[in-house]
């Protein structure tokens, strides 16, 4: 990986250093003055200053640590005790002038530790799937294959890497398929299915669990995949004491044409070329405290969103955790399931 794919400018927009981070995949941008290092971003930063409702078409500099930890090229220390150290996981080597000459990431790109959370997981596992026929009309959409393994198998694997290790399954469609899967499944894992008795939706499923828990958890769509940190977000969650916590991916789209403003009157008042639009979109992962249960309506078709515009207008604490574009996988249609297994396929050659 080239040096050039973390160095940023002041004069960046977080927008920009947002998307060379997405690229370089490592969580982390330098910025730099003619070579010379001067602050650095994380995800993590980012991810705080849109929280609190920060202008991402604003300067990198607004939210840049200028008081970055370092080593310079001729100390010898070990970088991976360095890094522990001070809870980072890149550590940038620098001349005695500031110039940035190389990046050391700790124990060659592996994550610290991570925290167990041990929360019980919830999986939609219940819709039809329409948007990936033919398939689904074999399959249920949770047994899709994806390389070697179900999505839902790909999901709770990563759940389980936080200590997540119940899973409640909120099944309808083929759900003889998927309970005889889990059940007869080499791999022993802690499920349990909720059956509903009619299509409830994303929302009204879930009133099927009211009573079951009395600490927050996760919920999540059958056709996702998120790569973060889980216990940092549930730690948001019930820091910022939500009711949900949504967690949103930071998208830039293009518009591959130029457009063109018109005034009142009918002029021509601004022409732009290939305008860029941003927006956090709902990847649809969750933490869920169980007061939001009681806000839904029984044995009704809800969608999830329509139960948190209401939890919204009653003034409830609705939360958001934004993480970049890469960290979220969806399969929902066939064109990106293709992606995703190539995704995989792509991070299993890294590793």
């Amino acid at each position: 990986m080239r040096l050039e794919d973390f160095i940023v400018s002041d004069e960046d927009s977080v927008l920009q250093v947002m998307q060379i981070i997405d690229r370089n995949t490592k969580g982390i941008a330098f910025v730099c003055e003619n070579g010379n290092l001067l602050a650095v971003v994380t995800d993590g930063d980012i991810r705080r200053f849109i929280i609190h409702n920060g202008d991402i078409n604003s300067f990198v500099k607004e939210i840049a640590n200028y008081q970055p930890k370092f080593v310079y090229q001729d100390e010898l220390i070990n970088y991976d005790n360095y890094m522990k150290e001070y809870s980072i996981t890149a550590v940038p080597i620098i001349s005695r002038e500031r110039r940035l000459l190389s990046i050391r990431f700790l124990l060659d790109g592996q994550a610290i530790k991570k925290r167990n959370v041990n929360a019980p997981v919830v999986i939609m596992a219940g819709g039809k799937g329409t948007r990936l026929y033919p398939y689904t009309q074999i399959l249920p959409k949770p047994l899709i294959p994806v390389g070697d393994k179900t999505i839902t198998e790909l999901i709770m694997d990563r759940f389980e890497a936080f200590d997540c290790n119940h899973f409640d399954l909120i099944v309808n469609y083929k759900k003889n398929f998927i309970k005889s899967f889990f059940l007869d499944n080499e791999v022993i894992r802690d499920v349990a299915f909720i059956e509903e008795k009619e299509f409830y939706g994303t929302g009204g499923g879930l009133k099927l669990l009211e009573g079951k828990y009395t600490e927050p958890f996760f919920m999540t769509n059958c056709d996702i995949l998120v790569e973060e940190d889980y216990y940092e977000i549930m730690n948001t969650h019930i820091r910022d004491n939500n009711i949900i916590t949504i967690v949103a991916a930071a998208k830039n789209i293009t518009i591959p044409y130029g457009t063109i403003q018109v005034s009142d009157e009918g002029r021509v008042e601004q022409l732009k070329e290939k305008p860029s639009f941003s927006f956090l979109t709902n990847t649809g992962f969750y933490v869920i405290s169980p007061e939001f249960l009681k806000q839904i309506p029984e044995n009704t078709f809800i969608h999830i969103t329509d139960i948190i515009q209401s939890c919204i207008q009653k003034g409830e604490k609705v939360g958001i955790y934004p993480i970049n574009e890469r960290s979220w996988m969806d399969m929902g249609q066939l064109e990106e399931l293709e992606k995703m297994r190539e995704r995989l396929e792509e991070d299993a050659r890294k590793t």
